[in-house]
């Protein structure tokens, strides 16, 4: 399996693309601001073909290169229904203006074919299967992107932002909530094997048994308490 990552853009977003091995057909996960040069850049080094862009939420820290990723490559974009208005209104998802300086480097819009993500759903992308889990909280329409344990990897988990190496996703934008992310917490990521290495949106990569014993989010849900006073992050 190979997944090569790289943080794009002001809001240091995490792009991924992920292949089963350098060479072949792979997935582009979250191509946000200035993302562009990166995915290509990582094309060319493992020798990839895209077939597909997939989107954890549509803030427009992680759909910005959309468009142009796609139509560079032809390739559909996939993203949940409830997230799908903030492709061509990004400023809507954020309820605040992005700042005109900004707003002149983004290319706003729905690439040709945009395809609606469910939950539980399995994409058969790329020789691999993502399985879609709906995790609202950060927004109404938050997937996380699931691949099973290969014989070269562990159980991988693309959490968007939902979940953080010692943090979980801001809820304070419109379509957030804290009892939604605090139930998607519960539902979609207390259940993983502690082995599950997590890849955020945002920050390094852990895991979810490291996220089980120090992330006083998980722990609160866990323990079946209230909400921790510790900081949140995200756009």
């Amino acid at each position: 399996m190979l997944i090569a990552g790289f943080p794009a853009g002001a809001w240091g977003t995490n792009c991924y693309l992920v292949a089963p091995a350098a060479g072949e057909e792979c997935v582009i996960i979250d191509p946000g601001h200035q993302a562009a040069p990166g995915v290509e850049e990582a094309i060319r080094k493992h020798r990839l073909k895209p077939v597909a862009v997939v989107l954890t939420h549509g803030h427009i820290d992680h759909v910005a290169s959309v468009v142009p990723v796609c139509g560079a490559h032809d390739v559909p974009a996939w993203i949940h229904p409830d997230d799908r208005f903030m492709m061509s209104d990004p400023e809507k998802g954020i309820g605040r203006t992005i700042g005109m300086p900004l707003m002149g480097e983004l290319t706003v819009g729905e690439p040709d074919d945009v395809r609606e993500l469910t939950d539980g759903a399995k994409l058969g992308l790329a020789g691999m299967e993502l399985t879609v889990a709906h995790a609202p909280g950060h927004t109404k329409g938050s997937v996380t992107f699931g691949l099973p344990e290969a014989a070269d990897i562990p159980p991988v988990m693309f959490s968007g932002d939902l979940l953080f190496a010692g943090s979980i996703g801001r809820t304070d934008f419109p379509g957030g909530s804290m009892d939604d992310m605090l139930e998607s917490l519960a539902r979609v990521c207390l259940p993983l094997d502690d082995s599950t290495v997590v890849l955020s949106g945002h920050g390094p990569q852990t895991t979810i048994g490291q996220e089980r014993a120090t992330n006083p989010y998980l722990r609160q849900v866990a323990a079946g308490q209230g909400v921790p006073g510790a900081p949140r992050r995200g756009m």
